[in-house]
This record gives structure tokens, sequence and C-alpha cells, in this order.
């Protein structure tokens, strides 16, 4: 484990979402160098949004390493999605990265179009990019900012979704990034909070729906992760403490949340839909 293992994070703080991973003290570990492949999805073809730092950089190259090839999808963070593609690439693997947002309807469609002309099919869709904006007080939120976190989290998974599920088949897999906050709130993050209740949610109907097609629907849930998105919405202070309040009395590493996205997405979790996995650092969800 890094740094993050410490009594706090140097204070720092980004000014543009969804943040760069390069420009991080320390940086996150993201590359899953300790992780172990048994090709569990050989053959497969990954889409994930929000791939180029973070959670969703650990996912992409942990699918590249069980043998997926993958696309994924990142706002505006050229040298993190550059860096993402060279580490898929190192496994062997073929990769793009698709610029965009995904809160626009017609760019979701370009953008599996793109992944089906690239590489035949799709088979795994991973709905992570997403953004949050603290505020203390609910009067202070303004619709602006309220429509664009809804536009990002929760609509432009359900774009991206719609666009997509016209390809998959049987055994394939569509798996959410819910938050620990779905479940317990959080006061500052009165609207990403909502917006990961959600996405549980639409998780559970959308399982249901599409249990006839054999197409498994799940969510990773994490808590407190040190990714690019920490240090573009907490204040330098609050950087400081992140983390230190869950059991583990420390942040957790993308690294170890990737797996929980890699389990769903293979045949080894088979008889799951409808369900979240909660990578949290030990609080206890609905117990």
């Amino acid at each position: 484990m890094s740094d993050t293992n410490a009594s706090s994070l140097p204070p720092q703080h980004q000014t543009h979402q969804p943040g760069e991973e390069a420009r991080m003290n320390p940086e996150p570990q993201s590359l899953m160098q300790d992780y172990r492949a048994a090709g569990k999805l050989n053959g497969k073809v990954a889409l994930v949004s929000g791939g180029d730092s973070g959670i969703g950089r650990a996912v992409c190259i942990g699918y590249a390493k069980e043998g997926a090839d993958v696309a994924f999808i990142y706002l505006d963070e050229d040298r993190d999605a550059e860096e993402t593609l060279q580490h898929i690439r190192a496994q062997g693997r073929k990769a793009i990265a698709i610029k965009g947002d995904i809160a626009d309807a017609e760019f979701c469609k370009e953008a599996v179009k793109t992944v089906i002309e690239t590489f035949g099919r799709l088979n795994i869709l991973v709905n992570n990019a997403a953004e949050q904006h603290v505020c203390d007080r609910i009067e202070d939120i303004s619709e602006a900012q309220l429509r664009r976190t809804f536009d990002t989290n929760i609509i432009g998974t359900f774009f991206l979704t719609q666009s997509a599920v016209e390809h998959l088949h049987e055994g394939d897999a569509i798996i959410n990034s819910a938050s620990v906050v779905a479940y317990r709130g959080k006061p500052v993050l009165l609207d990403y909070a909502a917006t990961k209740g959600a996405i549980v949610a639409l998780t559970r109907s959308l399982a249901g729906n599409l249990t006839d097609r054999k197409i498994r629907v799940n969510a990773v849930a994490p808590g407190p992760i040190w990714t690019p998105l920490i240090p573009a919405s907490f204040s330098a202070d609050d950087v400081e403490d992140f983390g230190q309040g869950s059991p583990m009395g420390r942040p957790g590493q993308p690294d170890e949340v990737a797996p929980s996205y890699i389990f769903l997405a293979c045949n080894d979790s088979s008889y799951m839909t409808g369900q979240v996995l909660h990578p949290n650092g030990g609080t206890v969800i609905g117990g």
C-alpha cells in the first residue's frame, strides 16, 4: 500500500473536474501491478466511461490483463487518457480512447458505434463517469449545477446504456458505479448522493428488465477512494483528512476496487444480477 496509509494526505486542490491523476500527490495506485490474471475475459470487448484515471483506469487495465480489448470514454484529460492507453496496450490488448461528454445522447450513440466498428462486438459496459460538487447548503446549489450533476452521473449512464444494450447478448454484463453515499448520504454532496441513489435503483430495475435477455446488471458502491475527483472536489484541508473516517482509517486505492468490476464482468458472477458490491473500507451497509 502507498502513502495513503499515512495518517493524512498532503493538502492539495485541483480547480478542474474530473481532475488529473498525474498531478496528485501521492499518485493513486491504479495500474493493477500486483493483480494476477487468469484469462477470465479472453475474447471480450469492454467499454468503460471515465476510464482515463482513478477507478476507471484500474478497471481498464484489469480487464486488459484478463484478456479483454478495451475502449474507454473520457471528458478532456488527454494526458491521463494517453497513459491509460499505453498501459492497456502493454498487456497486449487493443485499446481506443473516445473523447466526449456522455451527457450528450448523440455522443453516446457515436461512441458505441465506434466501439462496434473498431472491435466488431461489445460484451461489457461499465458506467463509471461522474462528477461531484461540494456545497454546504441546499439553497446554494444552482439549477445549472444540479442539472449538470444529474446529466453526467445518471442521465449519461442512461444514454450510454440505451446505446450499448442492443449490442449485448446472453452472458454479457453491465456494471454501474454507485457509491457508499447512496446508502449513507453525504450532507455536502446532496446532488451527487441523489444521483448515486438513482444508479442503485436503475441497476436493480434494469437487471429485472434484462433478465429474459440473460444480460446481467450489477453495481459497485465504493467508499472513499483516492482518485482525481477528490482533489478536484474538496478543499486542500478536506483532502488532508480524506478517508480517515472509514473503519480502516484510510482511503482505498483504485486497485482495491477494480477486482469487484472484474468479478462482475466475468462468468464467476453468473448467478448475480441486480446486486451491489461494497469495497468501502469496512462500512456495513444494510446490516
